[in-house]
């Protein structure tokens, strides 16, 4: 059975999948965006555990309990920062979905929630960055034991974007 694989326009603070990913800072100790309202709703036992992390570097990834959140599971991990293509932003973005899927195999997570990670503040050029997150997830979760990710798009833009890519694979 090939996993669950979508896209949906909403909050992911509000998701009830196992784990949800934050699209964190290298400091994990909140800040604007999807970080700073996953770090509201979860309530200050997140920024608590996280001060105990050490942080965590672009394309890597770390994890939390969810809290107040719906999810089990907080996954951080940090995007890279655009700069115009030429200092691994794509591979590090990649990595960032990777870890993320990796981290929650290790901890028997089935289901888990992804934003559009680094195209806010950082400046990912949205459609690079689907086509990124879209293939990274098809590459691994054939070899996983997740049954379902979803893409939580904070904007219809990016809905557009993610379903349309999702809609040209299909279930994997």
């Amino acid at each position: 059975m090939f996993p669950k694989f979508e896209a949906i326009e909403g909050d992911i603070t509000e998701v009830k999948t196992d784990a949800i990913v934050n699209a964190a800072n290298t400091t994990l100790f909140g800040g604007g965006g999807v970080d700073g309202a996953i770090h509201a709703a979860a309530g200050p036992g997140l920024l608590e555990e996280c001060k105990t992390l050490g942080g965590c570097p672009t394309g890597d990834a770390k994890i939390t309990k969810g809290y107040k959140l719906p999810a089990r599971f907080v996954i951080h991990t940090v995007g890279p920062v655009w700069k115009g293509g030429v200092s691994q932003e794509a591979e590090l973005l990649k990595s960032c979905y990777i870890n993320s899927l990796s981290l929650a195999d290790r901890y028997g997570i089935k289901s888990i929630a992804f934003p559009a990670i680094a195209t806010g503040a950082f400046g990912f050029p949205k459609e690079e960055a689907a086509q990124i997150a879209v293939g990274a997830v098809r590459e691994y979760l054939p070899n996983s034991h997740i049954g379902k990710v979803v893409f939580v798009l904070h904007g219809h833009e990016d809905y557009i974007i993610y379903s349309r890519l999702i809609s040209d694979i299909g279930d994997i």
